[in-house]
């Protein structure tokens, strides 16, 4: 029987007992270490439960739980740090010349309970203890994560450690709860005391649940990955100088974790000439198929990359025998039959699917790239010596995307100070975001002024003594 999942309102509700003393704990209490030291010391257990239950094999799963428990200890140095805070002091200035300027001090703080839907294709580092459980901590807010029905019983004994974890270190009941179920997701997003919520998953869900947090009487913000193609563009230069190469990379980049990666590179434009495309079939077709993470995913997959195959225009250059079969396949169309269903074209299909569209003339690129809807990634092949003539493309892709890549594969995000994961709609519901590095505190703060206010009722962060020691501007 499960005893450790709770029923959404109580768990929500005792996030929201929680949220004032974790809001202002010091920076050296938030215990994002301890469950950190605690995961690692069930590193075997844990493995061996995620690989039962996605089959994503031991090694992969113990380099996904080193990235987990490394982000929640880069996320405690963070709070230590104390510049996610953001503090401003402006002291009262009688000749301010817009007028009299009272005393003004801001920071940022937590924004409260918030809800964390966990990924499938990542039961460590977008799941229970993932990056938005570790970011949403460190800002200060409590956590009810929503299990995903791809591995409850990681998710499970997950909760465990962590419950242990913080019990520990002393954080307040609360500060972490696990639900399970659909129903009990949508019941905690309705929740009246929720402030903010994330999601990784389909589009179709992120969205459905969207609207769920625009609709309530009191609208939260919805911080959702939904999907994406990562478009690479390859230029003639760089087919004929190291075409091989490429084919490799590319095929390496595609069938990475049977495809079920976000930055799946689905979309590759490519020269109609040259030998490029023969060598990607070649690899692609030497590589099996491999477990997906259960049959939802690989029915999806196999029903999407039915529907590309049928649509006007494309060929198809990989498939397996068995119609059925979860493994790679690869098909083709030029650049006026992608961008006339660009639509239903440029739609991601979860899984090792590869559309590979050839093209005549490079400047008729930047005017298709700019027409994609918004991508997580894109990544350009190209030469040093063609830099002048690729600044249009460059441009279209930044434009589309939230990271864009030369002459590399986006399969594999850093975390990092600089990383920027999250893209223009329907990448993200919230451009302006990242799901991943030490940007992603800011999706949980909010920035809140004190006027002409004692010291004495000041926040920490916001008084003369700076108890916390955080950075402090003064007067700009």
């Amino acid at each position: 029987m499960n005893t450790v999942a709770l029923a959404p309102g109580r768990a929500v509700a005792a996030a929201t007992a929680a949220a004032r003393e974790w809001a202002e704990a010091a920076p050296t209490a938030r215990a994002l270490e301890t469950v950190a030291d605690a995961l690692e010391a069930e590193r075997t257990e844990l493995v061996a439960l995620a690989d039962a239950e996605t089959h994503l094999g031991t090694p992969r799963l113990n380099g996904e739980l080193t990235r987990t428990t490394f982000q929640l200890r880069l996320f405690a140095e963070q709070v230590r740090a104390g510049v996610f805070l953001d503090v401003r002091i402006d002291r009262a200035d009688a000749q301010w010349p817009t007028g009299p300027r009272p005393e003004l001090r801001r920071y940022r703080t937590a924004l409260g309970p918030v809800l964390v839907f966990a990924a499938s294709n990542f039961p460590f580092a977008f799941s229970v203890a993932g990056g938005d459980t570790a970011s949403a901590w460190a800002a200060g807010c409590p956590v009810v994560v929503k299990a995903h029905p791809g591995h409850p019983e990681l998710s499970r004994r997950t909760a465990e450690i962590i419950h242990k974890a913080m019990a520990q270190a002393g954080a307040p009941e609360g500060v972490f709860g696990l639900i399970e179920g659909q129903q009990a997701g949508v019941g905690a997003l309705r929740h009246p005391a929720l402030r903010a919520a994330a999601f990784t998953g389909s589009e179709r869900g992120g969205l459905a649940l969207a609207r769920i947090a625009a609709d309530r009487p009191v609208p939260i913000p919805f911080y959702g990955e939904l999907g994406s193609v990562n478009p690479v563009v390859v230029t003639r230069a760089a087919a004929r100088a190291r075409g091989p190469e490429i084919a490799q990379g590319y095929v390496g980049s595609l069938t990475l974790g049977a495809g079920q990666f976000c930055t799946n590179p689905g979309l590759l434009f490519v020269p109609t000439d040259g030998d490029l495309v023969d060598e990607v079939v070649r690899l692609l077709s030497e590589v099996p198929a491999a477990p997906m993470l259960g049959p939802w995913i690989s029915d999806a997959y196999v029903d999407g990359a039915r529907r590309l195959a049928e649509q006007t225009g494309t060929r198809v250059l990989v498939w397996p025998d068995d119609e059925a079969a979860a493994g790679p396949r690869l098909l083709t169309m030029d650049l006026a039959s992608f961008a006339a269903g660009i639509e239903t074209a440029a739609k991601e299909c979860f899984g090792p699917l590869g559309l590979v569209v050839t093209y005549e003339r490079p400047e008729d690129l930047a005017d298709v790239v700019a027409a994609l809807p918004g991508q997580l990634t894109a990544s350009l092949h190209g030469e040093p010596r063609e830099a002048a003539e690729l600044a249009d493309l460059t441009a279209a892709l930044a434009e589309r995307s939230g990271r864009v890549l030369w002459n590399e594969w986006p399969t594999g995000v850093s975390v990092t100070h600089a990383m920027q994961h999250g893209g223009p709609f329907p990448a993200t519901t919230a451009p302006t975001t990242t799901s991943v590095g030490t940007a992603a505190v800011d999706r949980f703060l909010r920035p809140v002024a004190y006027q002409s206010w004692p010291q004495s009722l000041l926040p920490p962060p916001l008084r003369d003594d700076n108890p916390w020691g955080v950075p402090q501007r003064v007067r700009g």
